[in-house]
């Protein structure tokens, strides 16, 4: 006997789908992605309103963006530190130039 699972999803649910080609996503654009999720206002809200929701959407990029780009620059220090004490220096220097 096979029973088939269902679900519910609220009203205006909707799956989204980025991709890139032959590289991976940027601090930008994940930041971009990010702050769509924290930020929405509605289509019916007064412009005033969406104006200053769309300023405060930006400002949000931005420093999500900074943010994810010193984690980048922290994870690749990591990375080099790693590959240093593993006897790999010239490898190192590859990571760090990138």
């Amino acid at each position: 006997m096979t029973s088939a699972l269902t679900m519910d999803f609220p009203a205006g649910f909707q799956v989204g789908v980025q991709t890139s080609n032959n590289r991976g996503f940027t601090p930008e654009e994940i930041a971009s992605r990010c702050a769509d999720k924290i930020v929405s206002v509605s289509d019916a809200s007064h412009p005033a309103i969406q104006a200053q929701a769309k300023a405060f959407k930006d400002q949000i990029e931005k420093v999500l963006a900074f943010y994810m780009r010193e984690a980048v620059k922290s994870d690749r220090t990591t990375v080099y530190n790693a590959l240093m004490d593993a006897g790999h220096p010239e490898l190192a220097k590859m990571i760090r130039n990138l």
